[in-house]
């Protein structure tokens, strides 16, 4: 994995190369000041709610009465804490590394080597959350920011996190519907084998550039496992043999066998039929071409009936 100024790029084992764009802090400070409002807005819901059902049943003067004065403040801080770190917990797990603000801004959450943010990453990087907003609007954690290269902040450091630009899902009508030419690919070494016996003339440039609009783009997405389980099925209903027990890595070799077969001069190509009987279109070596006979030399009779 490399990192440089914004950008971040990654090696997958598949030999793909993919890159993200790193969130700045401006971006991030206006995502902030989205989910910031949006909490309080929600606190204040709350609180007024609350107020509404204790001023309804008379017993907002009992508790003050009887000196459950800290009590009742010790409640609104407990919500307080919980709108603040629930929040941001809740909807980053719902929402695949997303808040409000964050979906808003077109941020996500993910791991430094690009897979998506799980439970606990949300976890820890918003109870650290509560050391970035020392001494007060995230003090702490826009120093962290300014000083590491890829704008992370306690949180993100301690969790094993980055903010990057959203890419979007991509959905297999997406893949089909993109006419972008993509460089020349090599298999996988071994993986020509996968191809022994498909009858590859099945596949239309359309499944050649599914194949490869999935190698380009679909190795970033959140939902790449599905995707490439979508693909290859495509590829192989195409090639009337739906195997559904293949492994991913194996459905990963197989796309890009086929993708780099395509790329191969039509002379080069490996025979991917075992034996292969002669069409019935095609004329038999031992069969007279009366095309090429002299013109001066009569055509054989037909053989009478």
């Amino acid at each position: 994995m490399t990192a440089y100024d914004e950008r971040l790029n990654i090696d997958t084992p598949e030999n793909v190369t993919f890159g993200y764009e790193v969130a700045g802090i401006g971006s991030r400070f206006l995502a902030t000041v989205f989910d910031t409002l949006l909490i309080i807005f929600l606190q204040l819901l709350v609180y007024t709610t609350l107020l509404l059902i204790l001023t309804s049943v008379n017993t907002i003067s009992t508790l003050f009465a009887s000196a459950s004065e800290a009590w009742l403040f010790g409640l609104l801080g407990l919500l307080a804490f919980a709108f603040f770190w629930g929040y941001y917990v809740f909807f980053e797990i719902l929402w695949n590394g997303q808040s409000p603000g964050k979906r808003l801004i077109r941020l996500r959450v993910i791991r430094q080597d690009g897979t998506p943010a799980g439970v606990s990453e949300a976890i820890i990087r918003n109870l650290i959350r509560l050391i970035d907003f020392l001494p007060a609007t995230y003090g702490v954690g826009v120093i962290t920011m300014f000083i590491d290269r890829q704008s992370r902040r306690l949180g993100d450091l301690a969790a094993g996190t980055l903010v990057v630009y959203d890419q979007g899902e991509v959905t297999l009508d997406s893949l089909q519907a993109a006419p972008r030419p993509e460089p020349t690919l090599s298999a996988p070494a071994g993986s020509e084998s996968l191809l022994t016996g498909l009858p590859l003339e099945k596949l239309t440039p359309q499944d050649y550039r599914l194949a490869r609009e999935y190698l380009r783009r679909g190795a970033s997405m959140t939902n790449r496992d599905d995707l490439l389980r979508q693909v290859s099925q495509a590829l192989l209903t195409r090639l009337g043999t739906p195997t559904t027990n293949l492994t991913l890595d194996q459905r990963q070799d197989l796309i890009q066998a086929i993708v780099a077969y395509q790329d191969q001069p039509q002379p080069t190509r490996p025979d991917t039929t075992a034996s292969s009987p002669p069409r019935p279109d095609t004329p038999r070596p031992d069969t007279p071409d009366n095309s090429y006979l002299p013109p001066d030399e009569p055509s054989p009779p037909a053989a009478s009936r």
